[in-house]
């Protein structure tokens, strides 16, 4: 992951699921994003940080 932060569809692709289950983790606070304007953006760190509590979990 050499991005800094993706946009939503970036990140979907990355942990291959769909937009909703992406907006899902993102409410359920699974998942922090930042705004920046209009735009949604997803730290990468923040997709490793998820990934990682959901491996904890499983």
């Amino acid at each position: 992951m050499n991005d800094l932060v993706l946009t939503v569809d970036e990140a979907a692709e990355r942990l291959r699921v769909s937009r909703w289950t992406l907006y899902n983790l993102i409410r359920s606070n699974q998942l922090q994003t930042i705004k920046i304007g209009r735009r949604r953006l997803v730290p990468a760190t923040a997709l490793a940080d998820c990934i990682k509590t959901l491996v904890e979990v499983a």
